[in-house]
């Protein structure tokens, strides 16, 4: 589905002739047969819609990095690009979570999944991301599962 919506989006840029847009959009569609492929490879099935927001997100994260570098070199211009790209990739993932949603969720995981202590955080991890994948930074939620598993 969430494929479909981005060639959909692809063919309304080329009729747009939104040069931006559709030039950020092949290279989503890129990453995304890139890591089929290597998928595939790995005799696994093509990626799920969960797997698709996970890759949009590091997308997202790479540019993000990109823009602090560009910033901190003085290329303005370049900075921009990245922060276009951001724009269009970011309209394909569904609306992040509120700090305090995470805090939420990442206690009823906790209680849901019986952890008691760090021991216990990649178990608390792979459920958040099952759950929520695309909907929150987890990078960010680490540090909150570590938090409440350690007191």
């Amino acid at each position: 589905m969430l494929r479909d919506d981005i060639n959909n989006a692809v063919k309304e840029a080329m009729k747009a002739r939104d040069e931006r847009r559709l030039s950020t959009l092949r290279m989503v569609n890129s990453t995304i047969k890139n890591a089929d492929i290597e998928a595939r490879g790995q005799g696994k099935p093509p990626l799920s819609d969960g797997d698709l927001l996970g890759l949009l997100q590091k997308m997202i994260k790479q540019r993000q990095e990109s823009v602090e570098l560009y910033e901190k070199g003085g290329r303005e211009e370049l900075a921009a690009q990245e922060r276009a790209e951001i724009a269009v990739i970011s309209t394909y993932l569904p609306k992040q979570m509120s700090d305090e949603d995470v805090k939420a969720a990442v206690a009823a995981i906790i209680a849901d999944t019986g952890a008691s202590g760090i021991k216990d955080m990649g178990k608390v991890i792979g459920a958040l991301k099952a759950r929520y994948a695309g909907q929150m930074d987890f990078g960010k939620a680490s540090g909150v599962v570590k938090a409440a598993l350690t007191g």
